[in-house]
């Protein structure tokens, strides 16, 4: 293989870095490794985050070009036998091509060869970024099924150049969701906003999110979320409500898109007092509202004096106001 004219790689890393700031994040990984593929030839692949252990590696994220989910519920069963995985484990960086019959040769290693064969990586690509403290790393694998396709030298160092700006791009592409769904009322408020997956680690934070989770979590680690915080978000379909701070979730791509800010008045309202205030936000009377909700005016009414009591405020015009704050 002829490596590509550094003309050639500029351009495409142009292209990927637009493809971030342009694509959903379900179609951008696709087309990162469509970019790749002219320059360093392969047929599938997967890219993921992982942490690892004496056992192998435990996979937090994990996205599949060309490859169906049953090679990973499989590949649960040999993980312990996975040498090439092994092989950066603790070493922060790095890139290796491997040969899968050269390097599982052996009775021991019979079973994962079979695996690796039968799932067509006869030729793999790894390239890893790591935190030996954490043990957290982000990796992406490139397959070729063709046994005499064997990663070459230069191969090796192209992806090497290439995969930190994969890596870079991708996290790009998050956050730039990320920042398109951030609610409007941000401005009437500090607010902060963070990435994590649903093993807790978190992958973007800006500082009013650190500030604001100081505040309510003593001694908290920025590199992960607190069991508490997580806890919530796995049983709970709600936002958090602290002492001190308000978080909300959405799940997308088995990650976890954090919106954190201050408590307000507005947390306090009840379910039903909640329902009252934002139909009578939207210009409904007391009389519609009770309508809609099967109830007497006079109940509603009494509703209504409840939620201009907890929020401290006298007409609609305030309550649309303190509503805006817990949006």
């Amino acid at each position: 293989m002829t490596p590509p004219a550094s003309h050639d790689i500029g351009t495409l890393l142009l292209q990927l870095y637009r493809l971030s700031h342009e694509l959903p994040m379900q179609a951008f990984q696709d087309a990162a490794l469509e970019l790749v593929k002219p320059v360093l030839p392969f047929d599938a692949s997967m890219w993921g985050t992982a942490t690892t252990a004496e056992e192998g590696i435990d996979v937090h994220t994990l996205h599949l070009y060309r490859k169906t989910p049953d090679m990973m519920r499989e590949y649960d069963d040999f993980k312990h036998l996975d040498s090439a995985a092994a092989s950066f484990f603790g070493k922060g960086q790095g890139t290796q091509g491997f040969n899968s019959a050269s390097w599982w040769s052996g009775p021991r290693y019979a079973p994962f060869l079979d695996y690796v064969r039968r799932y067509d990586q006869n030729n793999i690509f790894i390239t890893m970024d790591s935190n030996p403290q954490s043990n957290f790393m982000h990796w992406f694998s490139l397959f070729r099924a063709d046994p005499d396709a064997h990663c070459k030298p230069e191969e090796v160092s192209l992806l090497a150049s290439l995969s930190p700006h994969m890596m870079q791009a991708l996290a790009l592409n998050r956050v730039m969701h990320l920042d398109r769904t951030q609610s409007p009322a941000a401005a009437l408020q500090p607010r902060g906003s963070a990435i994590a997956d649903l093993k807790g680690a978190i992958y973007h934070c800006d500082v009013s999110f650190v500030a604001l989770m100081q505040e309510e979590f003593e001694d908290w680690p920025r590199q992960r979320l607190p069991t508490s915080l997580l806890e919530h978000f796995m049983t709970v379909q709600s936002a958090f409500l602290g002492r001190h701070i308000a978080v909300s979730s959405r799940l997308e791509q088995r990650l976890l898109f954090l919106g954190v800010r201050k408590r307000c008045a507005a947390d306090g309202l009840t379910p039903r007092e909640r329902t009252v205030a934002e139909l009578l936000a939207r210009g409904d009377t007391h009389k519609d509202i009770a309508a809609i909700l099967s109830r007497s005016p006079a109940t509603v009414r009494n509703h209504i004096q409840a939620i201009y009591d907890k929020l401290q405020v006298g007409n609609v015009a305030g309550l649309i106001k303190a509503l805006r704050l817990a949006a």
